[in-house]
């Protein structure tokens, strides 16, 4: 970096003004925010295919709006069977419809995550719940009404999809950055984290169906719920992305040419 003449960063000084300002002042150079690369909706879209998507789609057109709960954590982690098991009794308990992408193999994993839920889960939230084993079009699913809230390891990308899209977060960061990631949203009440145990970083079902209520229907869970629609403006606008983008694709034409300046 110390060789570079600029940082380009995947974010946007209206959502983070703060650490822009600090970035700007530590490493005194070009500061180029890209924006957070929003997903693509519609008939622009090539994420699914029409036959898998049409079957979600229809379940998902029954339920009522803002009432599911779409869990989805990453393919990179392989839970263990209590992390699945406390995971599916949270569901269970919150009582709320929800979707379960859940990847069977982690990456590397060899052990089949569907296998390890607990016996007469499945039966028991049929037709409330469901567990989806097979790829599943995430950024379609979001776009979806009836999809209230999301509950994510909070990966880069799945947080700029739901945000996007004005899905509240319940956060269950796991690896790499995704504890810093889950302090930063919760610190502007995007999320809700699920409290884990201090002596060994656990979860419980209860701590899961808490959060999950809270954050989807209960009273105390408005504030959360109003500052996601506001984030919303700034997460999902395409225009205003796209904007810091060819600011971008500018600065690189400028940098070429020769025409660059340190400063924004």
């Amino acid at each position: 970096m110390e060789e570079s003449d600029a940082v380009i960063v995947r974010s946007s000084p209206a959502f983070e003004p703060d650490w822009f300002d600090l970035l700007d002042r530590i490493h005194e150079k070009r500061i180029v925010p890209v924006g957070f690369l929003p997903p693509v909706t519609g008939e622009e879209s090539d994420e699914g295919g029409s036959a898998v998507w049409g079957e979600i789609k229809e379940w998902l057109d029954e339920q009522r709006v803002n009432s599911v709960v779409y869990v989805a954590l990453g393919t990179e982690v392989s839970l263990t069977r209590e992390e699945i098991a406390e995971l599916a009794m949270g569901l269970e308990k919150s009582g709320l419809p929800f979707f379960w992408a859940l990847r069977r193999y982690a990456a590397g994993s060899t052990r089949d995550a569907a296998a390890m839920l607990p016996g007469g889960f499945v039966e028991r939230v049929a037709g409330r719940g469901i567990v989806y084993t097979e790829w599943a079009p995430q950024v379609k699913i979001l776009s979806h009404d009836s999809v209230g809230g999301f509950l994510t390891h909070c990966g880069c990308n799945s947080v700029v999809e739901g945000l996007a899209f004005g899905k509240v977060l319940i956060l269950l960061p796991m690896i790499n950055d995704q504890g810093l990631n889950a302090r930063l949203l919760a610190g502007k009440k995007l999320g809700m984290e699920i409290p884990r145990r201090d002596d060994d970083g656990s979860f419980t079902g209860d701590s899961v169906a808490a959060t999950v209520t809270a954050t989807m229907v209960e009273e105390s869970g408005e504030p959360w719920r109003s500052a996601v629609k506001a984030a919303k403006e700034t997460f999902g606008d395409g225009e205003k992305n796209d904007r810091l983008v060819d600011n971008l694709a500018n600065y690189l034409q400028d940098m070429k040419m020769g025409l660059c300046k340190k400063t924004i």
